[in-house]
């Protein structure tokens, strides 16, 4: 892939994170929390200075583009806290996940800052590029909002219902700005202009006159929505303690980690159940009746969202930093990987075919009738 200059400049900062966090592993200042969360912030802030030094012009057009060269540093570190505790690499962010945020330590932790140094760091170098080179990066800026937001949703209430609970320290208010930033960033991506599409008017009529039975991948689709909210809701009712029979066994049968006390999965079973599951009967509706322009949007931001969730679900189900009783059980694997990765791949197709044919999602153009008005 063709990087642009100015990504090859934020990657190149980015990676300053290896001997950066390798010499502050060996600060001995750097042993107390407070001392921490203030080094720190006046890390991030440097960092803030540098890339304004470097990239004016791109700031001034996008200032998302600053924000992104920022999260890139910090994604690296994310990858770094994640190897390290796995086993792959010794004496980078020992400091940190000691006196910081130790509540990485978990295997939730590790498998959000694998996502967060892969597929997160690779999405601000390609909207980066995308900026300096005055183009559109919408598609690509929703599918990060709703990955990076899900992480944050279900992150920081698992840290604070969870039993990490009492091991807050002051590097967990750094948090903050991963609230805030979203926010604002949101706005600005949902705010540019869409690509345009090359559906003529007598395109759209036709595909929008076409009955759900004659529209097989839209069909399938609604059928996988309606399978995949049943289980949404399953699971939410499982970590309510829904005391029915079959709530029980699956929880002791094929999903223990439901039951583990760090919280993360219980709330990320009500996140799916209060917000995945009003979207995917939602979505069921846009693809049945045409002219729901907000679907291809809100597909990307789900499909986002679902894929970080259960990317970090997954795996944590299985990874040796989840207590033995709480993991997967050896004969219910099969079962387990299909119906959660089936689970992940449902919303990526969903918006893969709102961008792939997206004439049934637009706006109905104006019939006989409207010119007919028009003209008098």
């Amino acid at each position: 892939m063709d990087i642009p200059p100015l990504a090859g400049k934020i990657a190149a900062l980015s990676l300053g994170a290896l001997p950066l966090s390798y010499a502050l592993n060996h600060v001995s200042a750097l042993s107390h929390p407070l001392g921490l969360a203030l080094m720190s912030t006046l890390i991030l802030g440097l960092l803030f200075v540098a890339i304004y030094t470097l990239s004016p012009g791109e700031i001034y057009y996008d200032p998302l583009y600053a924000v992104f060269a920022v999260f890139a540093f910090t994604s690296v570190v994310d990858l770094l806290i994640a190897l390290q505790e796995d086993g792959y690499a010794v004496g980078f962010m020992d400091f940190f996940t000691k006196e910081g945020e130790p509540y990485l330590r978990t295997a939730h932790g590790v498998f959000i800052c694998y996502w967060d140094g892969t597929v997160h760091y690779v999405l601000y170098l390609a909207m980066a590029g995308a900026i300096h080179r005055r183009k559109r990066y919408r598609n690509l800026g929703l599918y990060w909002l709703g990955s990076f937001i899900m992480s944050i949703l279900v992150f920081l209430p698992g840290n604070l219902l969870g039993k990490y609970s009492s091991e807050i320290r002051p590097a967990f208010f750094l948090a903050i700005p991963y609230v805030l930033v979203p926010c604002w960033a949101g706005m600005r991506v949902f705010n540019q202009s869409r690509a345009p599409t090359c559906c003529t008017p007598n395109v759209v009529q036709e595909e929008q006159r076409k009955g759900i039975l004659r529209r097989p991948v839209d069909l399938a689709l609604v059928i996988y929505l309606t399978l995949a909210g049943f289980f949404t809701l399953f699971r939410g009712l499982v970590v309510l303690d829904c005391p029915t029979d079959a709530c029980f066994v699956y929880i002791y049968q094929y999903e223990p980690y439901l039951q583990d006390p760090v919280a993360y999965p219980k709330v990320q079973m009500l996140v799916y159940m209060f917000y995945v599951l009003p979207f995917f009967g939602l979505a069921a509706y846009a693809l049945i009746f045409p002219g729901c322009s907000w679907l291809p949007d809100w597909a990307l931001v789900f499909a986002g969202a679902v894929g970080q969730a259960q990317f970090s679900h997954m795996g944590a189900s299985m990874h040796v930093r989840t207590p033995f009783t709480y993991r997967v059980p050896d004969d219910a694997w099969a079962c387990f990987f299909g119906c959660n990765l089936l689970y992940a791949l449902g919303p990526h197709l969903l918006a893969f075919r709102c961008l792939w044919q997206p004439a049934f999602f637009l706006r109905p153009p104006p019939g006989p009738l409207d010119h007919h008005k028009k003209d008098h």
